[in-house]
């Protein structure tokens, strides 16, 4: 359904029995956070709370907290989107399937985003202390934006063609802020605010900026869509809302979007940096504080009926794992339009999405070859790594469609054996050093900075994987515990990582003496084995988002031929806590019973949580 407003949205989820109200007070500091995760986890409703404490706006959360929910909302839409999406991909299917793409004109025409003089967001102004003040985990650095939709244009060529709207965190209070005057503005690399900040700073100008709360559901999902550049989210949103989204345009002003509930109208200062943060975020862990731009707030507008949107993120799965398959589900079928020979790729979110990509390839450079290796598959990963949001990827393994076409890129598990059978670690590891990763990453060796490695594996299987671990391993002090995580993946508990540790040395120097043969060709070095083996979402947050790959992949009998780095026998992946490492995520027990009491019989959310 094509909602215009966030109320219209809340009120068909609640007809629909998709919305659960608590009328009792809510604290904005921790305790709704609180609430939303353990109703996200329990795959329960969206959560209108009536009656936040210290603040007069109410919330609301879990918007998006199921994938059945979030195509409710787009029911209408979806298709539609989807088949514009394959037309701007391949615009020859119109000629081929006219059925097919029919309805697309209409969808097209909504694109348009449409000026208008008026809007609701105009009824009322207020200040940022009197907006909620949401705080999701115990450390974070004060109340912050979460669902905001950051709105900016090029200086180069400014309307709405070029305009980016990006859902980057904003940070209201805490830190040294100015109360009232300025918040922080948090965006991370490869976002496309940076390409208007850099044009802003190239004129001499000042960027200005709107940030959106709220508004129909359709501008909040455009705002996390990974588009390339220059496609305009708002564009974007008028097609996934059936409406073009109505902009108020005044002279020397920057739009704003009619219909949001809320809108922090200012400029970013032009040379001015303050510390943003910490904040608890999306890869279970807190992104810790950092200077960043501040934004100089001008006014602060809001509907007469507002509601306040927020979600929280953590260790994934959380409300933003949905965005991510609603994300996957419009764009899959044009991955094999954008790379030649690439048919499928998986940002695995268990991992916290940028850290691990899986993808199937193709591997048709000499089809006659009696032996094959990866070549065609390096060429494609690389393209991969070049193409937006995907070249933060630190691990991007790769195989060969041929090898088995019925190979099934999200079963994470058989995808794994898939490669494992067929790797050869003296050839099929790729490495790029002193590179850039993902912001919140605190893996690498500092803030943006870190590794890349490409696996491409291809070929008939060259072993078997162990299913057990019957062997007798005479390994270093402090290391024990072994654990089987998949077929030939073993966890082993290490000694608490230090600053120069060398530990892995004499552990890779043991397991070369160890009766292994060549059925585990994958170890784990993890603070808990039995942790990181007990789920494979387990082993995959610990692995993947624990290391780097040029400091923390060993192998036993490694050497470096040209400049190639490979080992003769297993890889292993030191996924260890370091001591530069970010701390994880913990919740507040005192507040985690309090939120407890409202699932007791005759509480808002018995039978829920």
């Amino acid at each position: 359904m094509g909602y215009r407003t966030l109320k219209q949205c809340l009120d068909d989820l609640s007809a629909t029995g998709q919305l659960v109200r608590i009328e009792s007070e809510v604290d904005p500091r921790l305790e709704a956070a609180e609430i939303h995760r353990r109703v996200y986890q329990a795959g329960g409703p969206a959560v209108f709370y009536a009656h936040p404490a210290r603040c007069r706006f109410p919330l609301v959360s879990n918007l998006f907290g199921t994938i059945d929910r979030a195509r409710f909302i787009f029911r209408d839409s979806l298709d539609r989107v989807r088949r514009l999406i394959e037309l701007r991909a391949d615009p020859t299917q119109v000629a081929a399937h006219p059925l097919r793409y029919a309805r697309v004109v209409p969808t097209a025409l909504s694109m348009r985003p449409k000026r208008v003089s008026r809007g609701a967001i105009l009824a009322e102004q207020t200040t940022i202390d009197q907006l909620p003040q949401v705080v999701s985990w115990p450390d974070d650095g004060g109340a912050f934006i979460t669902l905001g939709q950051v709105y900016t244009e090029d200086a180069d060529k400014p309307g709405f063609a070029r305009s980016n709207l990006g859902m980057y965190r904003v940070q209201l209070s805490g830190g040294s802020y100015e109360p009232n005057r300025e918040v922080g503005l948090h965006y991370q690399i490869h976002r496309g605010i940076g390409v208007h900040h850099a044009a802003a700073i190239r004129h001499g100008e000042r960027l200005r900026a709107n940030v959106f709360v709220g508004g129909p559901p359709a501008i909040t999902l455009a705002a996390v869509m990974p588009l390339p550049e220059r496609f305009s989210e708002l564009a974007f949103a008028g097609a996934l809302a059936a409406h073009r989204m109505p902009m108020i345009c005044r002279v020397g002003e920057l739009p704003i979007h009619a219909e949001a509930d809320f809108c922090i109208s200012g400029y970013v200062h032009p040379d001015k940096l303050l510390r943003e943060g910490p904040f608890g975020d999306h890869l279970g862990y807190y992104s810790l504080a950092h200077d960043f731009p501040v934004l100089c707030v001008e006014r602060v507008f809001h509907r007469r009926d507002a509601v306040w949107p927020f979600t929280v993120v953590g260790r994934p799965p959380q409300e933003d794992t949905v965005f991510g398959c609603l994300i996957h589900e419009l764009t899959e079928p044009v991955v094999p339009t954008l790379i030649p020979g690439v048919r499928a790729v998986h940002a695995v979110d268990a991992s916290g999405v940028h850290p691990l990509l899986l993808a199937v390839g193709s591997e048709r450079y000499v089809p006659y070859a009696e032996r094959r290796r990866p070549q065609e598959l390096l060429t494609q990963a690389n393209a991969i790594l070049g193409q937006g949001q995907m070249s933060l990827a630190k691990y991007l393994f790769i195989v060969a469609a041929e090898d088995d076409p019925r190979l099934d890129i999200h079963d994470v598990a058989a995808f794994f054996r898939h490669v494992l059978k067929r790797v050869d670690w003296t050839r099929d590891l790729h490495f790029q050093t002193r590179t850039t990763i993902d912001t919140l990453d605190y893996s690498g060796s500092g803030l943006n900075e870190g590794s890349k490695v490409v696996v491409a594996a291809v070929g008939p299987p060259r072993r078997n994987l162990a299913t057990d671990l019957s062997r007798d391993l005479a390994l270093p002090p402090g290391f024990g515990a072994p654990r089987l995580c998949l077929p030939g993946i073993v966890a082993i508990q290490g000694p608490p990582s230090r600053e120069g540790d060398e530990s892995i040395t004499p552990f890779c120097d043991a397991l070369s003496r160890a009766p292994i043969g060549d059925e585990l060709p994958l170890w784990v070095v993890a603070d808990d084995s039995e942790f990181a083996a007990r789920t494979l979402e387990n082993f995959l947050w610990v692995t993947f988002t624990r290391s780097d790959p040029a400091a923390d992949i060993h192998g036993v009998g490694e050497f470096i031929n040209h400049k190639h780095w490979g080992c003769r026998g297993p890889l292993v992946i030191d996924a260890r806590r370091k001591p530069h490492h970010a701390p994880p995520l913990i919740e507040d027990a005192v507040v985690r019973r309090r939120v407890e009491a409202l699932a007791a019989p005759g509480g808002p959310l018995h039978g829920i949580i």
